[in-house]
């Protein structure tokens, strides 16, 4: 372990990063803009436990650097990830001397030409700011954990839930721990790495039902224990082809044996749980789900259109799932039962429809401007239904009723998460028969709508299909690409502090 530190009475902290899920499965690429950069005190107001007067804000002395935020999408080009590392390396360059930073990523971001972009970035970010500054690193329980990432952390946590209900909570566990090392003076944390040879769908790992909701409540009962700070599970995202892809556990605290200990608990208890994890709702193929829809007395019906999710890293714009419920029978008559679509990008589709106005009779086409390996671009004829202007993500939203399905379209992709994305609209999705959405597990608010629901196995770049999606790159033997591999070995891996030498293999 090293040696104490001098305590900082009100350190000097800054926040930094990039996040975004990158899916190699999608031949979209991820442009610079798509992460919103904020700076400086936009920075510090992204987060509610820093506002002005909270405690945490007045524990230390806050510098917003940059902190950027995707959609989940395509691969990041070359020139985007370039340009906002040098940004934010160059703002932190002219910040005051540092005591900490507050490391805010997600951890699934691939880069054309990089493997491991967040560790690669952290390497830039110590060479800036130099070793002796305390970085604690928050994630997405969805996020890839290497070596060299623990290793250039000093406290690493990520998310407890999936869904993410605990983010900020997250966020602020990461921040407090910080700031309590930071004026404690205590000496940098031992940290535990344990990879577990197991890639899952987020929608097989939910921690709303078991066997993820016992494996994740142990998290806190290690992290209860005495030496240990803190405890974290990735799932590790499956729809990028990396080496560093898997699921990991990292304990970090002032004992070794009880963060060795406590790593291989959580590591095992993964492992063990591996043939249990399924679906977190009934699945079927889109024909099958609608069937069961249409015949089920619970309104509203939710399918997911899991394949094209761009909450997981797909294109949004993939049409083979509304291309088939468009073709089905009981729903080209407008008086047929009502359903909503969400969504599909097409952004001529967006502008003709504005421009006729609501209640006009359109053609348009949309979708498969990016990802066409499924179905072509559609063309649909329909009433103007409403339009709305400014959305964050989606730039123009319309909707298009075709028959009796009120197709939303995008001039951005968007994911719809909330009541309001659709009531802004003049959507009713408590009114309607069935609501499609893009999505793979459903977001708190939807999942409090639905009368119930079921998961369509859909083509497209985060397919839950993960074998038949071709991974080259991951370590093997993996779970469940080769469901019969031996035992692993889930010894826990003892990282040195982030100011000495980093050896050895990504094992």
């Amino acid at each position: 372990m090293s040696q104490p530190r001098t305590p900082a009475a009100r350190p000097v902290i800054a926040i930094a990063g990039l996040g975004i899920e990158s899916s190699t499965f999608s031949p979209a690429r991820t442009l610079a803009p798509a992460f919103h950069p904020s700076r400086g005190d936009e920075v510090l107001a992204r987060y509610p436990f820093l506002d002005k007067g909270a405690p945490l804000r007045e524990a230390a002395e806050w510098h917003g650097a940059l902190v950027g935020k995707s959609l989940p999408g395509g691969t990041v080009t070359a020139e985007a990830f370039a340009a906002l590392s040098d940004e934010l390396v160059e703002r932190l360059a002219a910040l005051p001397r540092l005591d900490g930073l507050w490391y805010d990523i997600h951890g699934a971001m691939t880069v054309e030409g990089i493997d491991d972009a967040e560790a690669v970035l952290l390497r830039r970010i110590r060479e800036s700011v130099g070793p002796d500054v305390i970085v604690s690193t928050s994630m997405d329980l969805h996020g890839n954990v290497s070596r060299a990432l623990v290793h250039g952390s000093d406290l690493i946590t990520c998310y407890r839930m999936a869904p993410h209900e605990d983010h900020m909570e997250t966020k602020e566990r990461a921040a407090l721990n910080l700031v309590d090392l930071l004026v404690s003076g205590a000496p940098r944390p031992v940290k535990a790495w344990v990879p577990v040879p197991v890639l899952l769908a987020g929608e097989q790992t939910s921690t709303r039902i078991e066997p993820a909701k016992g494996v994740y409540a142990a998290v806190a009962e290690v992290e209860a224990l005495d030496g240990v700070i803190d405890a974290a599970i990735w799932v590790g995202y499956a729809w990028a082809d990396e080496p560093r892809n898997r699921a990991v556990v990292v304990v970090t605290g002032t004992d070794a044996g009880a963060v060795a200990q406590g790593a291989e608990r959580l590591a095992r208890g993964f492992w063990d749980a591996r043939r249990d994890f399924a679906f977190v709702a009934p699945t079927g193929t889109l024909a099958e789900c609608l069937d069961e829809a249409l015949a089920s007395p619970a309104r509203p019906y939710f399918v997911s259109d899991t394949g094209d999710n761009p909450t997981a890293g797909g294109a949004g714009d993939v049409t083979w799932g509304l291309t088939r419920v468009l073709a089905r029978p009981e729903f080209r008559t407008a008086d047929g039962p009502t359903v909503i679509y969400a969504s599909v990008p097409g952004p001529s589709a967006v502008r003709t429809a504005v421009e006729a106005g609501v209640g006009a009779t359109v053609t348009v086409t949309a979708g498969a401007e990016v990802d066409d390996r499924h179905a072509g671009p559609l063309t649909m004829t329909g009433v103007v239904h409403a339009v709305r202007h400014g959305d964050r993500d989606a730039g123009t939203e319309v909707v298009l009723r075709v028959g009796s399905v009120h197709v939303i379209i995008t001039a951005l992709r968007k994911p719809y998460h909330h009541e309001h994305d659709f009531t802004d609209l003049d959507l009713d999705p408590r009114g309607a028969d069935v609501v499609i959405v893009k999505i793979g597990y459903l977001e708190p608010e939807l999942y409090a709508m639905a009368a119930d629901w079921k998961m369509a196995l859909t083509p497209g770049g985060v397919d839950q299909d993960l074998v038949r999606l071709g991974h080259h790159r991951i370590r093997r033997p993996m779970f469940p690409f080769d469901a019969d591999m031996a035992a692993p070995d889930l010894t826990a891996r003892l990282i040195a502090p982030s100011d000495e030498a980093l050896t050895g293999a990504d094992e």
